[in-house]
């Protein structure tokens, strides 16, 4: 399954499995459906959700991946790492996943005219 080198991605949008990006983590590794520790907040902005820590927070659903290292890279500029739309945080998810160390990506944006997304994003990837 993994190796030394193995990392892991939490994904909650349109990195998962049937979405617009999902052919970003091609030849990636799909552990499993999980779940966060309940520290979070998604809002929809549009074509795509933003994950926000937030106290009270909820768990929020989505997939756990075991990627190569050398994908981060990517990652990041899809995410809009580098023009501060999104950044690479540590998230702790639910058992039996919760001694895993994983990374996620956490929504930079001002949340305060987006809907509440709840703890799952589903917009289907169109056309």
């Amino acid at each position: 399954m993994a190796d030394a080198t193995t990392e892991y991605l939490f994904v909650y949008g349109t990195l998962k499995r049937g979405f617009c990006r999902e052919i970003a983590l091609s030849g990636q590794h799909f552990v499993a459906e999980v779940a966060t520790q309940p520290e979070f907040h998604l809002v929809d902005c549009g074509s795509y959700p933003g994950l926000m820590r937030q106290q009270p927070g909820r768990s929020i659903r989505g997939e756990l991946f075991a990627i190569q290292p050398r994908l981060w890279n990517k990652l990041d500029k899809i995410e809009g790492t580098d023009i501060g739309l999104y950044r690479r945080i540590p998230v702790q998810l639910l058992a039996p996943y919760d001694n895993l160390v994983v990374q996620t990506y956490e929504y930079l944006g001002n949340p305060a005219s987006l809907r509440d997304c709840g703890d799952c994003w589903t917009k289907q990837k169109s056309g």
